[in-house]
């Protein structure tokens, strides 16, 4: 699965002994379109070998301690950076039997469990995480996700409100909750969030771009281009950025820029849906290429 590579991940969605939110692409990237595909943001993978290192070494911590669950969630967030999902599960798993209350274990798991499209299971356990600690902001936003790749935009909203209640500099939710205005065609509000999470936090991708789309909405093609700009500049593999700065230059009529934005994306992703119509409106059927 295709993720971003967020430059603020590394205290992200599965850090050292409690995850503090998860990502800000939490579910998809953009509120909607064509080519909104689930995009989950993690740690960006281990190349140097650390993360198996410290694996080890943290199995030793378990073995001295084995009735502490702090080491499991330590352990469950590396094995996590190192893409073993199932094995971070069963970590969080013993950390929530040693300690049933410890919110951090369960809205972990509930990460882990996303990652490997458990949906279900994660809403149990983002609601197990608020059950422990009605305090604890990240499982509102995890929960909020989830809620509304289920369509409940309504119990979203809710979650994400409270989320931003009790976390006001959170990015994370203020870019949650912009995909769900975004997803109810409240585009004006929508940018409002994402200007709000971008704030907080404007080295990420994911927020430039949901905003782009509803600037796009909202007949703002030349922000819509900067913010495409922006977020490409920090992932220039992102296709449906490259698709949907072309359609933002088309509807400014600057075709040329277009073509050339649509080919990128279609060079990356060569089914992309907007890249290959916009390819096909801007240069006369050059689109069908790309099948």
């Amino acid at each position: 699965m295709t993720v971003l590579k967020l430059r603020a991940s590394k205290a992200g969605l599965f850090g050292a002994t409690a995850l503090v939110a998860a990502a800000l692409a939490g579910c998809e990237t953009y509120g909607g379109g064509a080519t909104a595909s689930r995009q989950f943001a993690v740690l960006e993978s281990d190349q140097t070998g650390a993360t198996t290192v410290n694996i080890a070494s943290l199995s030793e911590v378990i073995q001295r301690n084995p009735n502490d669950a702090a080491a499991y969630v330590t352990r469950g967030a590396a094995y996590a950076r190192a893409g073993q999902f199932n094995d971070a599960i069963g970590d969080f798993t013993k950390a929530v039997q040693i300690d049933p209350n410890s919110a951090s274990a369960y809205n972990n798991r509930a990460l882990a469990n996303r990652q490997i499209g458990r949906n279900d299971a994660a809403l149990q356990d983002f609601s197990k995480s608020i059950s422990a600690d009605p305090n604890y902001a990240p499982a509102y936003i995890g929960r909020a996700n989830v809620l509304r790749a289920q369509g409940d935009l309504d119990g979203a909203t809710s979650d994400l409100n409270r989320a931003i209640s009790l976390a006001p500099e959170s990015a994370e939710a203020y870019h949650a909750r912009g995909l769900v205005r975004q997803k109810q065609g409240q585009n004006t509000q929508a940018i409002g969030d994402f200007d709000a999470a971008i704030d907080r936090n404007p080295f990420v991708a994911a927020p430039y771009a949901a905003r782009g789309q509803s600037l796009i909405a909202t007949n703002q093609y030349d922000k819509a281009i900067e913010d495409y700009n922006a977020a490409l500049n920090v992932n220039n593999k992102d296709a449906t950025s490259w698709a949907y700065r072309g359609l933002a230059y088309e509807k400014s009529n600057r075709k040329k820029e277009a073509a050339e934005s649509y080919q990128r994306a279609a060079q990356i992703e060569p089914g992309n849906p907007v890249a290959k119509q916009g390819l096909g409106r801007v240069q006369g059927g050059v689109g069908s290429l790309f099948n």
